[in-house]
């Protein structure tokens, strides 16, 4: 690989992001809402418009959605408020029973702006309900006439209870509306189908956001961790395998020296630094507006305390090792390693893999050690947690850790002599096979393959996420040869410095703004 010069990187990154994308200040999420007024009664449905109902119905994981259409001044509207939101409560908001299964949400007919779109579904009475799945709604109607629509008119949901049966009914399954218990309808266990793996694209999203937020939260940008956070943002710039992701972390290291200038950290008013932590800082949304979401998907456990965000950034951490290049191994390597250190805020995790890095005597050339190397460092921890956890019973019971990849998922990876499952040292690997599956099971298959919003629960298809790439670089260009310069050459000071010129012409952002439409 043929180093390429830092500005061109430079460059090439700002090709790579939308400006509103990440620094936009508003709404974390619109499926954050219903749960940021405690006070008083909350609201669990999404109230949608004109504008926002296209974006909100394309975007979200959800299989399935509900819409209903209603007007504000509306009696009978106002009585089934408390009916719908029974249901509601179920499956949307952060404290979801049964999240990323259904979307409900609301139209206020009554408001002029949502005119054309009341129109467009032929809303003949208040209220009115109407099922499918999400993306059938993008861009779409209703006619009362129209044949094999695949948006259909919810006619029997005039109480809660008719409501949840009427949809039971449609899904095959049991919901009640006095379900509290956190279950995953998604995996029965961990050995699962390989393409479960596709749902985690939208929690390496949530782990990312989740990861930026505790950073933020706990003032944890200080000198000497301003360097590993920029090292960081750079893999994300070129690996994350969420493209939102990308852009938001493009925007992210590209301001970041106005977001976090130097010398806030030089300073001796330690509250001075944390206010401009977060305040600008703050407001980023590094995966978009629509994340964090609130809940988990593919790393759901069976209870509220387990698995969510460890399992999410393992996935990000091994979806970032598959997709790097030769030449970038090094560099990914010392990126994620003083990332953890610096910013996983677990001490005991934090420090045992600090330690494993630090056993690392000679660096990675090749990306296939750094991938094998990171799938050993997870079953080095995976041995030693499942041993505290089986004897203090703090494990999630469908989920225990194992060795992984077990033998249902990847037999070619088992040599003749299988050993011990619970001491992945003592198996005989066959390393060629492993690499292949962790190349396949995190790169190919956590973009490309996924559970369908225009499928029945249970199929899938090979259609292409809207928001994810291919599991090869996302920068045009490869990236590896000019970060291992910046990392080499202590190249972050004259990036900075670029970055800092570069904000402070003001024509910067009218550049910005038509380099978005090339």
């Amino acid at each position: 690989m043929s180093p390429v010069p830092l500005i061109l990187l430079i460059g090439i990154l700002l090709l790579n992001f939308d400006q509103s994308s990440a620094l936009s200040v508003g709404s974390r999420s619109l499926f954050r809402e219903v749960s940021s007024n405690r006070a008083g009664d909350v609201d669990y449905a999404v109230e949608l418009n004109a504008t926002n109902f296209d974006a909100v119905l394309r975007d979200t994981p959800a299989m399935f959605s509900v819409v209903e259409f209603f007007a504000h001044w509306c009696p009978a509207c106002r009585n089934y408020k408390p009916h719908y939101e029974k249901v509601a409560r179920l499956f949307n908001g952060p404290d979801a029973v049964h999240p990323g299964i259904i979307v409900m949400t609301r139209v206020d007919c009554a408001l002029k702006i949502n005119n054309k779109l009341c129109d467009r579904f032929s809303v003949s009475h208040y209220p009115m309900l109407f099922w499918g799945h999400p993306s059938k709604f993008v861009g779409a109607g209703w006619e009362p006439k129209q044949e094999k629509s695949e948006i259909h008119v919810i006619d029997d949901g005039r109480t809660a209870e008719r409501l949840l049966n009427w949809i039971n009914k449609q899904i095959g399954s049991s919901y009640g509306l006095d379900d509290e218990k956190f279950e995953n309808e998604h995996l029965a266990t961990n050995i699962s189908e390989p393409e479960q793996i596709a749902r985690a694209v939208y929690d390496v999203e949530e782990a990312t956001t989740t990861a930026f937020d505790i950073i933020i939260e706990h003032k944890m940008i200080k000198s000497e961790t301003r360097a590993s956070l920029i090292k960081f943002l750079q893999l994300l710039v070129a690996h994350h395998p969420s493209r939102r992701c990308r852009k938001g972390s493009a925007e992210v290291l590209v301001n970041f020296d106005d977001i976090y200038p130097s010398e806030i950290l030089s300073i001796d008013k330690p509250e001075t630094a944390e206010n401009n932590q977060k305040g600008s800082f703050g407001n980023i949304q590094i995966c978009g507006k629509e994340v964090p979401r609130g809940y988990w998907m593919f790393c759901r456990g069976s209870k509220n305390d387990t698995r969510g965000f460890s399992c999410g950034l393992w996935v990000l951490l091994h979806s970032l090792s598959v997709r790097v290049d030769d030449g970038e191994s090094q560099f990914a390597f010392t990126a994620i390693c003083d990332f953890i250190h610096n910013f996983f805020i677990c001490e005991e995790c934090r420090q045992h893999f600090y330690d494993m890095c630090s056993s690392v005597s000679s660096p990675f050339k090749t990306s296939r050690d750094f991938v094998l190397w990171l799938w050993t460092a997870h079953n080095k921890v995976n041995s030693r947690l499942m041993k505290e956890e089986a004897s203090l019973g703090t494990g999630d019971p469908k989920f225990p850790k194992i060795v992984w990849p077990p033998k249902q998922l990847c037999a070619p990876c088992y040599g003749s002599n299988v050993g011990r499952q619970d001491d992945p040292s003592r198996i005989d690997w066959d390393q060629d096979e492993v690499f292949k599956f962790l190349t396949r099971y995190y790169g190919m298959t956590l973009v490309s393959l996924y559970k369908s919003k225009d499928a029945p629960l249970g199929e899938t298809t090979g259609r292409s996420l809207e928001d994810s790439s291919s599991p090869t670089s996302a920068v045009v260009v490869p990236v590896g040869a000019a970060l291992a310069i910046a990392l080499a050459s202590c190249a972050f000071g004259a990036l900075a410095c670029y970055w800092r010129s570069q904000q402070k012409n003001r024509k910067y952002y009218h550049q910005l703004h038509s380099l978005k439409n090339i």
